[in-house]
């Protein structure tokens, strides 16, 4: 099954300083039939204008992500940790117990765009965590770069270790070529076109655009490039049934 969901459709927040695209319920942002997509609990695009962002902020108990798009991500916590990431380079932090960071766009001029994902993790308490990883644009050239993965996954070798059954990838297809991704049947997988534009049989994605993919292998294929982002995680039942407010909220972890 596969479910396109128009960017423009997608809830917004716009601050001046700040312009988001919700891919689920967040801030002000709700609709009680789009809280998640399985264990994916957050995606949004978020553009922030120099020296501006984030200022220090708590997490809890929640499996975070970050991946630049555009300019540069600078992050601190309450870990210790002090670090600025450039495009296609990416950071995780196990929020776990509790901690707190700040995320800033520090350049003179020019947009920062990066992608904050939360993935819901397998139990609460874990000791926080951080790390970041500096890819090179080149490692995912036409073909899929293993971001992330649960830390059960032997198989995999994405740098990024998750609690939870998740696996992420990213690719730059230049134009005219095309990517096969497999998704079993009893997985299903969220993915988004971060940049330029593709087709995945007769559904074509426009920038920003997503498609819910359930127990389905695909095939991708682009005409002038563009850049792929996608998890792949175990397949929630719950996600497809319709609830009302009160049954789905109640199904749906929101920490």
């Amino acid at each position: 099954m596969l479910k396109y969901i128009d960017h423009r459709t997608m809830g917004r927040g716009q601050h001046g300083w700040l312009d988001s695209h919700f891919h689920f319920s967040f801030a002000d942002y709700f609709n009680p039939q789009n809280i998640r997509f399985g264990v994916l609990r957050v995606f949004n695009d978020d553009i922030v204008q120099a020296q501006e962002g984030f200022g220090t902020h708590p997490h809890q108990d929640m499996e975070i992500i970050s991946y630049v798009v555009q300019g540069e991500l600078s992050h601190k916590d309450s870990m210790g940790n002090a670090h600025t990431l450039t495009r296609g380079q990416s950071q995780y932090m196990s929020a776990g117990m509790g901690v707190f960071h700040s995320e800033y766009n520090l350049q003179e001029k020019g947009e920062l765009r990066f992608m904050q994902i939360w993935i819901i993790p397998d139990q609460r308490g874990y000791k926080p965590n951080y790390g970041d990883y500096r890819f090179s644009l080149e490692e995912r050239f036409d073909k899929w770069l293993p971001l992330a993965t649960g830390y059960d996954n032997k198989e995999s070798n994405a740098p990024i270790k998750v609690h939870q059954d998740v696996n992420v990838y990213a690719t730059i297809l230049g134009g005219g070529k095309s990517i096969d991704f497999k998704v079993g049947g009893d997985r299903q997988a969220y993915l988004v076109c971060l940049e330029g534009e593709a087709d995945v049989g007769a559904i074509h994605l426009n920038m920003r655009d997503a498609l819910e993919i359930v127990k389905e292998d695909v095939a991708i294929v682009t005409r002038e490039g563009c850049h792929l982002f996608i998890i792949e995680m175990a397949y929630d039942d719950i996600c497809f049934k319709k609830f009302n407010m009160e049954k789905r909220l109640n199904n749906t972890p929101l920490w």
